[in-house]
């Protein structure tokens, strides 16, 4: 049984890991630890009890967050979840490492999230609009396309974003789109935000491997996740070319040393429902997910949930390259194992900052009522991504430290001098 890990604490920890780079770059050094403190709490903590009647009768009460964390940089940005194990320090870590992402691809937000620990699946569809709209109630003082902007995270959707869409407009009497992202088409959503965290890692794989000199047909993957991330993630990788070996969700996963073919896979995982069944109904051999994580491949991604590659499995794993696609699935103990075991990793702020960008292209159409293409999402996507991919591999060559290390460091200098500027130190 793996421990669990704090994963506000993980992220303080790769904060303090990167403030040695940070040294010569300041003068008062005074002011720098004074940032430093403050980038170690969040700005705001919102919570609130929200109350439900359910279809039964049944009165429930559900715990809800929402953490805007530092906006020296520009308004707070950041999902919310929707998830039984939803909890405050997850809830500040994940809004820490948003502040974090938006300053790696240089986009003019701060970090935030929020959340509520509710199981989702437990409600039907008038109990969870009810919800929902509940928080959007809650939330409405706190948020807007100035202050804080939220959008999907897991278990949450375009539909989700619509209800609260609707709550913070009528409570504002005007639209006011540019409030949320990742809503649905119909309502100022971008074209190619559902799939854009999938593509905008796949374009950072061809960065790195473009960058060693890898051919990518000659590696073989292992994905830890098949939900929107993992899925798309998975799709545009084996149209490109890419050999996926195994793959996995929440009951486990599939293996083929031959290659999977995602396409194949999509269709018996709607048919199914979840890819233990898959395993069950069809030729294809099962791999649990821990299994999967300790697969002899070159790139391993873990696509799921936080803390998925810990001090207990770290040694076990022997993929040469990991592109984080999940928020926080490597421990800073394991982190420190992969840099003494020289397996490059390159980390989830730069991986999956591919959803967060078309956010940002999303709330630029929405402030100009105006919208793009998807051609011109993609392209804008791959130019901010890649441009963001070599501010890092220059820092990663010059300092001589790790993609993480590396990532961190410009983020965090970019919001401590975002900080310095304002004369919040």
């Amino acid at each position: 049984m793996l421990k669990p890990v704090n994963s506000f604490e993980n992220a303080k920890r790769q904060l303090d890991l990167v403030v040695p780079l940070l040294f010569n770059d300041y003068q008062d050094k005074k002011r720098l630890n004074r940032a430093v403190r403050l980038l170690k709490k969040p700005q705001n903590i919102l919570k609130k009890k929200l109350s439900l009647k359910l279809d039964n009768g049944k009165k429930r009460s559900y715990q809800s967050f929402r953490i805007q964390y530092n906006d020296a940089r520009g308004p707070f940005k950041g999902g919310i979840r929707f998830h039984q194990n939803v909890n405050e320090d997850e809830i500040k870590a994940l809004s820490f490492w948003m502040s974090i992402k938006c300053a790696v691809v240089n986009i003019p937000y701060g970090g935030s999230k929020g959340g509520i620990i509710v199981d989702p699946t437990k409600l039907n569809l008038r109990e969870l609009e009810r919800l929902t709209k509940q928080y959007a109630n809650f939330l409405t003082p706190y948020i807007g396309p100035w202050r804080d902007i939220p959008a999907p995270d897991v278990n949450t959707n375009g539909q989700i974003m619509a209800w609260m869409l609707e709550i913070f407009e009528k409570r504002k009497r005007h639209h006011s789109p540019a409030t949320f992202t990742g809503k649905p088409i119909e309502l100022g959503g971008s074209e190619g935000r559902e799939e854009a965290t999938g593509r905008g890692g796949v374009y950072i794989l061809q960065a790195y491997l473009k960058s060693k000199k890898i051919n990518h047909k000659k590696i073989k993957l292992a994905i830890q996740g098949f939900g929107n991330v993992g899925y798309w993630f998975a799709k545009f990788a084996f149209d490109a070319g890419f050999k996926i070996i195994a793959i996995s969700d929440v009951s486990g996963g599939v293996i083929n040393t031959a290659g999977l073919n995602i396409d194949e896979l999509k269709k018996l995982h709607v048919k199914f429902g979840n890819l233990k069944e898959v395993s069950s109904m069809t030729k294809y051999k099962f791999i649990e997910n821990k299994d999967l994580l300790e697969l002899p491949v070159d790139l391993l991604v873990p696509a799921a949930l936080e803390n998925a590659i810990v001090l207990e499995n770290v040694n076990r794993i022997k993929a040469k390259f990991i592109l984080e696609m999940a928020n926080g699935p490597t421990t800073s103990d394991a982190d420190e194992i992969l840099k003494l075991n020289k397996i490059d990793l390159i980390p989830d702020v730069l991986a999956n900052s591919g959803g967060v960008t078309v956010s940002y292209f999303e709330w630029i159409q929405n402030l100009h009522g105006y919208k793009w293409t998807k051609e011109r999402v993609n392209r804008e996507l791959k130019e901010v991504i890649t441009n963001a991919f070599s501010d890092i591999q220059k820092v990663v060559l010059e300092k001589k430290i790790t993609y993480r290390e590396a990532a961190f460091y410009l983020a965090v200098k970019r919001i401590i001098d975002a900080m310095i500027l304002r004369g919040r130190v």
